[in-house]
C-alpha cells in the first residue's frame, strides 16, 4: 500500500505523483462537477414551475455554490493554496479499483494494498460534493425563505430536499462507478443531451422555429443542450488534432434541426387522423 499522493511504478515501488491532469482528466472532473449543478437546476425548475419568479435567483445561487465549491476544492488539494493539482496518470480501468486486487499469498491471509492509484481523481470528487452540500445548506435556505414567497410553505424547500437525496446518490455513483464513468462520460453526455432535448421539446410542444422564439426560456434550454453536446464531442475527440476535431462541433445543432424538420410528420393527432381516414 502506498501513502496518499503516491502510486506504484513498474517495479512495484511507491513513487510520488508529480504529474498534472491531462485535458481528458480535466474534462472528467468538469463532468463530475456539472452533475450536481444540472440536478440543482432541474429540481429548482421542477418545483418552482410557474408559481414563482424566484427560480432565476435560485439558479444563480446554485451556480455560485458549485463554482465556489470547485475553487475551494482545488485550493485545499495538494499543493494547498494553488489552483494547480498534481496527479498520477490513469493507465487502465483497474487503477480505479485497487481494493479488488488485494493479494492472498497463502490463500488465507489477505494483504490489504488498497490506495488511490488515480490520485486525486477519485477522492477530489467526494471533497467537491461535500463543499457543495455545505454551501447549499448555508446559502439556499436563507435565500428561499426570503424570495420564494410565491410558493407554499411546503413547496419552498423541495429543491433543497431533492439535493439531500441526490448528493448521496452521486457519492455512491462515484464510489462504485468512478472508473466506468471516467471512460464512458463523453458518450453519457451525448446520449443524455439528445434524449432530454427531445423530451423537453416534445413536452413543450415545440414543432417549429417560431415556437422556439416565443419564449426566451426555450432558447436558454436549447443553448444549454448545445453546450453539453459540444462538451461531449470535445471529450470524445480530446481536440488532439484541431483541424480534424473542430469541424465536428458543426454537428452540435444537427439533432435540434432534425427534430424541428421532422416534428410535423410525427404529430400524434395527425397520425391518428390519417389512420382514421384510411379506415
Amino acid at each position: 500500500v502506498c501513502p496518499r499522493g503516491q502510486r506504484t511504478d513498474d517495479n512495484k515501488i511507491c513513487r510520488e505523483c508529480v504529474g498534472s491532469p491531462d485535458r481528458y482528466d480535466w474534462l472528467y472532473l468538469g463532468f463530475m462537477a456539472m452533475l450536481p449543478l444540472v440536478l440543482h437546476w432541474f429540481f429548482i425548475e421542477w418545483y418552482s414551475g410557474k408559481k414563482s419568479s424566484s427560480a432565476l435567483l435560485q439558479h444563480i445561487t446554485a451556480s455560485l455554490e458549485c463554482s465556489v465549491a470547485a475553487v475551494v476544492t482545488l485550493l485545499v488539494s495538494d499543493p494547498v493554496g494553488s489552483l494547480y493539482i498534481r496527479s498520477c496518470k490513469v493507465k487502465k480501468l483497474s487503477d480505479w479499483y485497487t481494493m479488488l486486487y488485494n493479494p492472498s499469498p497463502d490463500y488465507v491471509t489477505t494483504v490489504h494494498c488498497t490506495h488511490e492509484a488515480v490520485y486525486p481523481l477519485y477522492t477530489i470528487v467526494f471533497i467537491y460534493y461535500a463543499f457543495c452540500l455545505v454551501l447549499m445548506m448555508l446559502l439556499r435556505p436563507l435565500l428561499v425563505k426570503k424570495i420564494a414567497c410565491g410558493l407554499g410553505k411546503s413547496d419552498r424547500f423541495k429543491s433543497i430536499y431533492a439535493a439531500l437525496y441526490f448528493f448521496p446518490v452521486l457519492t455512491v455513483l462515484q464510489a462504485v462507478g468512478g472508473g466506468l464513468l471516467y471512460y464512458a462520460f463523453p458518450y453519457i453526455i451525448l446520449v443524455l443531451s439528445l434524449v432530454t432535448l427531445a423530451v423537453y421539446m416534445s413536452a413543450s410542444e415545440v414543432e417549429t422555429f417560431k415556437d422556439l422564439l416565443v419564449r426566451k426560456k426555450r432558447l436558454v434550454v436549447l443553448f444549454s443542450h448545445w453546450l453539453l453536446h459540444a462538451y461531449g464531442i470535445i471529450s470524445i475527440s480530446k481536440l488532439d488534432k484541431l483541424e480534424q476535431d473542430l469541424p465536428l462541433l458543426a454537428l452540435v445543432p444537427a439533432p435540434a434541426l432534425f427534430y424541428l424538420l421532422t416534428a410535423k410528420y410525427t404529430e400524434p393527432s395527425r397520425i391518428l387522423s390519417e389512420g382514421g381516414n384510411g379506415h
